[in-house]
């Protein structure tokens, strides 16, 4: 028993020592992403742009419902993300919380500019109370898309379980029965993916 118990605990020590090395990888390749960029380099900003143009234009179509204006306001995040080059700290965020950031205050202007304030006083409650909700669900929208893009830095065998769980609202028993696995093995992965999960989380506090 003990013997295959540790033949069981190698390949997954060996997983999570691959984890930790491509996780160091990407880090250093965003610092000399986030360094090209602050010295001006406009490859970079392109480079950022084809990285992350999937999230931030899928949170903006989302969040604004209209893919036309959803691309006007992507190439404003882009032109702030260059303005603001010199401001990035990569020590506070990663590049995409930063865009994220930038998207969701970018959303928020145009959803505030589209919804004209009243003329009749008694008109304005309403429009404070609507305003209010659009903003919240920008909020909430940034949020999900912000997690889901965490959850792609996870390891596969990880992510793909919590998209299961959370996405699909499966228990981890039907997770278990879908995938195959033993269900020891689907409390494991989701157990150390919550934790990576939280970690990123709580190292990169919203803005």
């Amino acid at each position: 028993m003990i013997g295959v118990a540790c033949e069981e605990e190698r390949p997954a020590t060996a997983r999570a020592q691959s984890a930790v090395k491509q996780a160091r990888g990407a880090d250093r390749r965003e610092r000399r992403l986030a360094q090209r960029l602050a010295r001006g380099d406009e490859s970079a900003l392109r480079e950022i742009e084809s990285r992350l143009a999937p999230l931030l234009r899928g949170y903006l179509g989302q969040t604004l419902k209209d893919r036309g204006v959803a691309e006007d306001v992507l190439q404003q995040v882009m032109l702030e993300l260059w303005q603001r080059r010199e401001r990035y700290e990569p020590a506070r965020a990663s590049l995409a919380t930063w865009s994220m950031t930038i998207a969701r205050s970018r959303a928020i202007d145009h959803l505030r500019r589209s919804v004209p304030e009243p003329i009749d006083p008694q008109d304005e409650t309403l429009w404070r109370e609507r305003t209010a909700a659009e903003e919240s669900l920008a909020d909430e929208l940034a949020e999900q898309w912000r997690i889901a893009n965490l959850l792609s830095l996870l390891p596969r065998e990880e992510s793909e379980l919590l998209r299961l769980r959370f996405h699909d609202e499966l228990s981890q028993s039907e997770i278990a029965e879908r995938t195959g696995m033993a269900l020891g093995t689907v409390k494991m992965r989701m157990v150390s993916g919550l934790s990576r999960l939280r970690e990123m989380i709580e190292a990169e506090p919203w803005a």
